[in-house]
């Protein structure tokens, strides 16, 4: 795939980077080159580099809702630095760059007395990633309050002002590509009382703590809820807590939930999920689609 210092040859590009440290999963391989742009300046260099050497790439934030596969990704894995992680204000809009973590976005807007983004306090993600799979929950979802997201397109070199229909956004779902990063968006938010700001927030946090099971090597909801349905319901019904491939079972709280042990591989998260699917499609007709997201390659895919 080249050599990337003839392109890059910066102290943020590094080569064989595990990624298991970067998820929360904490399994699978390493990324065959990481790179950690701090400002445009580098994002300009990582997408002439991916063009030149003519590499597939992808864009990792909090690693909430990835699985990395045990041989990793044979590729370059971009993840926004610091200087992405800013928030600014602008009237009632908050401006949140794309590696802002969504909880701290959810406190600090309800910190000035702008509600409506409580619902981030429960979504372990980044702004960037939170705009890429339009990732909600408690009934909101980004694009409820999403106005719009600065993309910059590694292949070209460009960067474009996107708003939520420009970006499609639906159910866990948005139409970038691998090769577009959102750099940061604006969110709209209304004045109000940040007591009830701050008592909505550990209304969810008390509600996360009591239905999924904390303190677990997880990345959140396993499959999308089909229309009208809860993929845990589902699951559950289907008799399939407790299911387990080597050291990765179904939760017994939570059953859109699959919880790792120490040691697990990412090839058992994927052959649960699977064996999960095809037993729901099975007993109930219902195709679940995954909602979290497999990096590099797994076994059909060999």
């Amino acid at each position: 795939m080249g050599d990337w210092d003839e392109f890059v040859g910066e102290e943020w590009v590094r080569p064989n980077v595990a990624l298991a440290p970067r998820t929360t999963y904490k399994v699978g391989g390493p990324a065959r080159w990481l790179a950690t742009p701090r400002n445009l300046d580098d994002l300009g260099l990582v997408g002439r580099a991916v063009v030149e050497a003519g590499v597939p790439v992808v864009v990792l934030g909090r690693g909430s809702n990835v699985v990395v596969a045990d041989d990793g990704f044979d590729g370059v894995v971009v993840c926004l630095a610091e200087g992405f992680g800013q928030v600014r204000w602008e009237g009632t809009r908050a401006v949140a760059g794309a590696a802002v973590a969504l909880p701290r976005l959810a406190r600090a807007a309800v910190e000035r007395g702008r509600l409506g983004l409580e619902f981030f306090v429960g979504i372990p993600g980044s702004v960037g990633g939170a705009v890429h799979q339009n990732a909600g929950c408690h009934g909101r979802e980004t694009k409820d309050v999403l106005v719009s997201a600065s993309v910059w397109d590694l292949r070209q070199g460009v960067m474009t002002e996107r708003s939520v229909e420009d970006l499609e956004l639906s159910y866990r779902h948005s139409n970038l590509a691998d090769h577009e990063v959102v750099v940061d968006a604006s969110f709209q938010t209304t004045p109000g009382d940040p007591g009830e700001g701050e008592r909505l927030m550990r209304e969810i946090t008390r509600w996360r703590r009591e239905h999924q099971p904390g303190g677990t090597l997880n990345a959140g909801s396993v499959f999308k809820n089909p229309p009208g349905d809860a993929a845990g319901r589902i699951i559950d019904a289907a008799g399939l807590k407790g299911l387990r491939r080597g050291r990765v079972y179904v939760s017994e709280r939570h059953a859109n939930f699959f919880v790792a042990e120490p040691g697990a591989t990412a090839t058992e998260i994927w052959e649960l999920v699977r064996e999960v699917a095809r037993r729901v499609e099975d007993r109930t007709g219902i195709v679940l689609e995954p909602e979290i997201r497999f990096v590099g390659a797994f076994e059909e895919e060999r």
